[in-house]
């Protein structure tokens, strides 16, 4: 019995999202707490899972924002570090009508990607079910090498390896740099979580079924999770394709978060399964685990922000019925 279900590693960072005008009529925005990697782990502690997080922020007000909030939705911070210098990263959401939403970073530096090789903590490695990354990251040398070792300890740990590239093209020097850092992703994890503009852009196929076999020759990655926005979601394991209809909202606000619940859902899944390796799941759980995952996706889109505000299971099983 392993104390941590999931263990994530990479950027915790306040997101500004906009939240109504002022008097003078200035955009007025709001700091919610955010990154992806503990958006999936906030997800799965409502989920009822033990998590933890290895990352680092800002000896700033805001960093100490951060790490109040992943506490107070039971994240375990034992893995989180300061930085004396570089301040916390932040992103501006900016929400088109249709709740889509585009990101200005200020992160050149962030302290996030100062985090070093021995700020990692071992013992969460070795003791964690699923090991989650992504690729903000791996954006900058010191915090690659950190996250190439968390792999490497994770793997060496029989964990699950599940990632979710997340690509920010703003932040790469490159985007030539950006995909080999994907393909590491790639080779390394079990459980594939991939948007719809990743897959194509990645691939080089417009046709998601076609870019996803690629993915599947190339890499063998045992089950691969495509995200599509209004679109739907996809699950693919072996031979096996699901494909579920997005579950859309006439009170959506923004999608921030909206893949990250989405992530954590699946993870829910995989981890109720009950085993400490991935195992096949028959076309019925897979449409089950994309319709969980849908639901919880389409209730985040409802509500500002997204790591203090994760539907819990009774939620998104009211949702569903």
């Amino acid at each position: 019995m392993k104390k941590y279900d999931v263990v994530a590693l990479g950027e915790l960072l306040i997101d500004f999202t906009e939240n109504g005008t002022s008097e003078q009529g200035n955009p007025i925005f709001e700091a919610n707490p955010g990154g992806a990697p503990c958006n999936v782990l906030a997800m799965l502690n409502k989920m009822e899972h033990r998590t933890a997080f290895i990352g680092k922020v800002g000896d700033d007000m805001f960093g100490h924002q951060l790490k109040a909030a992943i506490e107070e939705v039971g994240i375990d911070t034992v893995g989180l570090h300061w930085d004396k210098e570089v301040h916390t990263t932040l992103a501006f959401v900016h929400t088109a009508p249709d709740g889509d939403r585009d990101f200005s970073f200020y992160r050149n530096p962030g302290a996030d990607v100062m985090l070093t090789k021995d700020e990692v903590d071992e013992a969460l490695l070795k003791d964690c079910r699923i090991f989650h990354y992504g690729t903000l990251s791996m954006t900058h040398e010191s915090c690659r090498e950190a996250t190439r070792y968390a792999i490497a300890l994770a793997e060496q740990a029989n964990a699950i390896l599940s990632f979710d590239p997340n690509l920010r093209e703003p932040l790469w020097e490159s985007l030539d740099i950006a995909r080999e850092q994907v393909d590491y992703g790639l080779r390394h994890c079990h459980i594939l979580k991939i948007s719809d503009n990743e897959i194509q852009w990645f691939t080089g196929e417009e046709d998601y079924d076609k870019g996803i076999r690629l993915l599947q020759e190339q890499y063998q990655i045992p089950l691969i999770l495509l995200s599509m926005g209004r679109e739907g979601s996809r699950a693919y394991q072996k031979d096996v394709c699901v494909k579920l209809p997005a579950v859309l909202r006439d009170n959506t606000i923004e999608t921030t978060g909206a893949g990250d619940t989405f992530m954590g859902a699946c993870l829910h899944a995989v981890l109720e399964s009950g085993c400490e390796s991935l195992k096949d799941f028959s076309e019925q759980e897979l449409t089950e685990m994309l319709r969980f995952a849908n639901h919880a996706a389409s209730l985040i889109t409802t509500r500002k922000g997204a790591l203090r505000v994760m539907p819990s299971r009774q939620e998104v099983a009211k949702e569903m019925e």
